[in-house]
């Protein structure tokens, strides 16, 4: 699922996510189960934090802790309604969003990154009860993305499995950069 041999890059320090054609239900369980850890292992990774590391970027001019923090919950909410969507429609079209302007806005700095943590928290144990009950024909279904073109839940569940380990990795650079 990753590739490794970018990880002394700081925007991919777990590798570049590359998918996966060789489809299984084991893998399946395993991303799954990356889904399902991703909000004990980013708030362990968040409370290892000062409050000055909060504001510090993970690499030069990259989002700092914080915004990266908030920035999860973000990205799967997106994720979770698009498998709605996938589940329920026939083929249809997501709309994208633009992190790098979300993670910006004026909530960020002002929310306490707690409010993320458990809002992850709440967000994966619904997402994950989907997940366990999807028949294996669901994982297929398709949808269209503007900027990536047709794309399937398989698809979109191993960048998911990725995501979370991705940006908890960029808090254990926050870590060692101060």
């Amino acid at each position: 699922m990753t590739s490794l041999s970018n990880n002394d890059d700081p925007r991919y320090p777990t590798g570049t996510f590359t998918f996966d054609p060789d489809i299984t239900g084991e893998k399946r369980r395993r991303w799954i189960d990356a889904i399902r850890q991703t909000p004990a292992k980013l708030r362990a990774a968040a409370e290892a934090l000062t409050p000055a590391q909060l504001d510090t970027p993970y690499r030069d001019e990259g989002w700092t802790a914080r915004q990266v923090i908030h920035h999860v919950p973000e990205s799967h909410m997106n994720a979770f309604v698009r498998f709605k969507l996938a589940l329920t429609e026939d083929n249809p079209t997501v709309k994208p969003y633009k992190e790098d302007a979300w993670v910006k806005l004026a909530d960020v700095p002002r929310v306490p990154i707690a409010t993320s943590l458990t809002l992850l928290d709440a967000l994966h144990e619904r997402w994950v009860a989907l997940l366990e009950v999807m028949a294996p024909e669901d994982f297929t279904r398709p949808l269209l993305h503007p900027e990536q073109g047709p794309v399937t839940l398989d698809r979109f569940l191993q960048i998911y499995a990725w995501h979370g380990p991705h940006h908890t990795a960029h808090l254990g650079l926050v870590k060692r950069r101060t």
